[in-house]
C-alpha cells in the first residue's frame, strides 16, 4: 500500500494481486473478511467492497455467498498477462519523494454554483483542501436525485476517500446517501441534515434567520409579510425557515395568512399558479414586505416589482437569504440574512479530513455544525408607511 498515486481500492487490490503473483497465496486460499482488510488498510468498507468486486469481475478471486472470498483457479493466465505490466512500470517508476507529493481525492457534489451563496462555499472548502494532501472533484447534480446517486457511485469508484454533499432537493432520503453511512465511509452534509440519521453535517439555523427577517420587518411597521420560495418540494430546510416565520408572527399574535407563503415558485416558468399570486400581491400591495428564501428568488422579486413600476423599498421592502451580490461588489444593495456559507464550506471540509484520518465513528463523535445567522440591513427594506 506504497504507491499514494493510484486510490485506495486499487492499491487494495494491487497487494493480493502481488500475493497470489508471489504464490503466498494459492488456488482456493481464503481472502481475510471485509472487516479484516477495514482494519487491515484503515480503509472503509465501500473501499473494501469495491475492490474485491473488481477483483472478482477480472477473475481473480470467487465469492460465495456467506463463507466468503477465495483466489480463483487458473488465476496463473492473469498472473502471466501483469509480468509484462510490471515491468513496464519499473521502468517509468517515480520517485518515492514523486509518489508522496500525488495528492488524494475528496469529491464535493453540490447541485450547482448558479448562485454567490453556492460560489462562497466552494471557495471555503477550497481552501480548506488547498492546504491539504487532497485535491477536489466536483461534480454537479443539477438538483436531480438521481444524478446525485450517480456522482456518489462515481466519485467512490474514482477512488475518492470521501464526499462533501449538498443534497438535493427531494422528498425523501437519498438511499444511497445512508448507504455511505451504513459501510461508514467518511461524508460530511452542508446546507442541511436529515432528521432522524446521525451524520456528520455543517448547516445554518433556518429557523433563527427567518425569525430575524421577521422582526425586522415588524419593527419598521410592516403586517403583512409574504415568505416566498422557488424548492418545488418540501426540503428540511425551507420546512425551518418557514416554521421560524410562522413562529415569530405567533410571538408578536398575529394571524398567519396561508395566502402569504408561497412555496412552489418558478422563476424560470412564469406561468404558474404561485407565481400568478405573486404578481396579485404585489400588484395589489396585499403583501408590503416579502422574503425570499434564496439570493437568485430575491432578484426575480425585484424584478417583478420594476416591471410593476413598484419602488425597492419605498413601496415593497425584500429580505433574502444570502447575499445575491458578488463579494467583491463595493456596494452590497439587499437586506439579507447571512448564513456564513464560507466558514460553512470551510468546517465541512475540515470536518471530512479530521473524519478520513479517523475513520472509526460513534454517533457521540458525529460533528454537528449548526451556524448562527445574522441580518445584515443594507438598502431593501424601509419603514412602512
Amino acid at each position: 500500500m506504497q504507491n499514494d498515486r493510484q486510490p485506495l481500492y486499487i492499491q487494495v487490490q494491487d497487494h493480493f494481486k502481488s500475493l497470489i503473483a508471489s504464490g503466498d497465496l494459492a488456488e482456493n486460499d481464503k481472502i481475510p473478511s471485509e472487516r479484516e482488510l477495514m482494519e487491515q488498510f484503515s480503509v472503509s468498507r465501500i473501499t473494501v467492497a469495491n475492490a474485491l468486486a473488481e477483483m472478482a469481475k477480472e477473475g481473480w478471486i470467487y465469492r460465495i455467498p456467506g463463507r466468503g472470498s477465495f483466489v480463483n483457479h487458473g488465476v496463473q493466465d492473469l498472473v502471466e498477462q501483469l509480468k509484462p505490466l510490471n515491468a513496464k512500470q519499473e521502468d517509468h517508476q517515480p520517485s518515492q519523494s514523486a509518489n508522496r507529493s500525488r495528492r488524494k481525492m475528496i469529491g464535493l457534489i453540490i447541485p450547482s454554483i448558479g448562485d454567490y451563496f453556492a460560489i462562497r462555499m466552494v471557495e471555503g472548502i477550497n481552501q480548506i483542501v488547498g492546504e491539504s494532501d487532497y485535491y477536489l472533484v466536483i461534480l454537479f447534480t443539477y438538483n436531480s436525485a438521481h444524478r446525485e446517486k450517480e456522482a456518489i457511485v462515481e466519485l467512490i469508484q474514482k477512488g475518492a476517500e470521501g464526499l462533501i454533499i449538498f443534497p438535493s432537493d427531494a422528498e425523501n432520503y437519498n438511499e444511497e446517501i445512508l448507504t455511505l453511512k451504513l459501510n461508514a465511509y467518511p461524508f460530511v452534509l452542508v446546507d442541511r441534515y436529515f432528521p432522524g440519521v446521525e451524520t456528520n453535517y455543517v448547516c445554518s439555523n433556518g429557523f433563527l434567520g427567518t425569525q430575524l427577517a421577521v422582526d425586522h420587518l415588524w419593527e419598521l411597521g410592516h403586517r403583512d409579510i409574504a415568505i416566498c420560495s422557488d424548492s418545488p418540494l418540501p426540503t428540511f430546510t425551507v420546512e425551518d425557515r418557514i416554521a421560524g416565520y410562522m413562529d415569530a408572527l405567533k410571538k408578536k399574535e398575529a394571524l398567519i395568512n396561508p395566502a402569504l407563503m408561497l412555496t412552489e415558485i418558478d422563476i424560470v416558468d412564469d406561468d404558474t399558479e404561485e407565481e400568478h399570486m405573486l404578481l396579485s400581491q404585489m400588484k395589489n400591495r396585499l403583501a408590503t414586505a416579502f422574503i425570499a428564501l434564496n439570493g437568485r428568488l430575491g432578484l426575480h422579486i425585484a424584478s417583478m416589482a420594476k416591471s410593476l413600476n413598484l419602488r425597492v423599498p419605498e413601496d415593497i421592502s425584500i429580505i433574502t437569504f444570502d447575499d445575491p451580490s458578488p463579494s467583491f461588489e463595493p456596494f452590497h444593495y439587499f437586506t439579507h440574512v447571512a448564513q456564513s456559507e464560507e466558514t460553512m464550506g470551510a468546517q465541512a471540509a475540515q470536518i471530512l479530513l479530521n473524519q478520513i484520518q479517523a475513520p472509526a465513528q460513534s454517533p457521540a463523535s458525529y460533528s454537528k455544525v449548526v451556524l448562527q445567522p445574522q441580518l445584515v440591513i443594507r438598502h431593501t427594506t424601509a419603514r412602512f408607511v
